[in-house]
């Protein structure tokens, strides 16, 4: 079952669970950052902080006893340093399911966001610290990843297409109108059957379109990232301030 299964099976067997506001621990070694956070978060009926920690060891500890929905996480901390959130985001990958993560960084690290996404990008952000700047901007992207769709900073997203030595000219460029109008659907979080039904197409029809696309946009089945959030990640990257994918869009192939 994935991540974003389990929250849709505890709404319906609790139905006061999205009225709740989401349970948050958070983890920066630095002292401003966590000021930070906290002051960000503070006042909010929207999110609850239930544990802010100076290190990785500390949250491991907050999360146990606090069940948290989503963990802010410096990226680079104690005690793994740079590797310190993509362990935290493994961990709870195996053993905590339904909870999600956001990787807060300084810099913006194509490497490290590629290992955080890494089998899954479902439940999972990467964002730079200043868009703690943006009290209502952190939030949605907390509820976003909390319902198991992701959230990656444009930056991010340059560098990772940057570094997949794209020509001038796109390869969404290619696409047929239908291909790029299904290609906009996937993109609002919509699997391959309630594409056909909006757009009247047979369900066989859009997998035509969908392997039509992977192939222009010469995306294979071992990209490190699925084909299908990659696809999007390129159409998306243009103009938006994040690239949001929600919860369909995961490394396993939507039918």
């Amino acid at each position: 079952m994935t991540p974003a299964e389990y929250r849709e099976t505890e709404q319906r067997t609790n139905g006061s669970a999205q009225a709740a506001p989401l349970r948050v621990a958070a983890a920066d070694d630095s002292f401003l950052i966590r000021e930070a956070i906290a002051s960000v978060l503070a006042g909010s009926d929207r999110v609850t902080l239930v544990a802010l920690c100076g290190d990785g060891s500390s949250l491991r500890c907050a999360i146990e006893e606090e069940n948290p929905d989503v963990v802010l996480v410096d990226i680079r901390m104690p005690p793994a340093g740079d590797r310190e959130g993509i362990s935290l985001a493994a961990r709870l990958r195996r053993e905590r399911p339904t909870t999600g993560l956001i990787a807060l960084s300084q810099y913006s690290d194509p490497e490290l966001a590629v290992g955080l996404l890494r089998p899954s990008a479902e439940g999972r952000g990467y964002l730079l610290k200043e868009r703690l700047n943006d009290r209502n901007e952190l939030i949605e992207a907390l509820e976003i990843v909390a319902r198991g769709g992701s959230v990656i900073d444009p930056f991010v997203v340059e560098q990772l297409i940057d570094g997949a030595q794209l020509t001038a000219k796109s390869p969404i460029d290619d696409l047929t109108p239908r291909e790029r109008e299904v290609l906009s659907f996937m993109a609002r979080g919509k699997n391959n059957r309630a594409i056909a039904d909006d757009l009247t197409l047979t369900k066989r029809a859009v997998e035509k379109h969908v392997g039509s696309i992977f192939m222009k946009l010469m995306l294979k089945d071992e990209e490190i990232v699925s084909r299908r959030v990659a696809a999007v990640l390129m159409y998306l990257a243009g103009g938006s301030k994040r690239v949001v994918v929600e919860p369909f869009l995961s490394t396993a192939e939507m039918t």
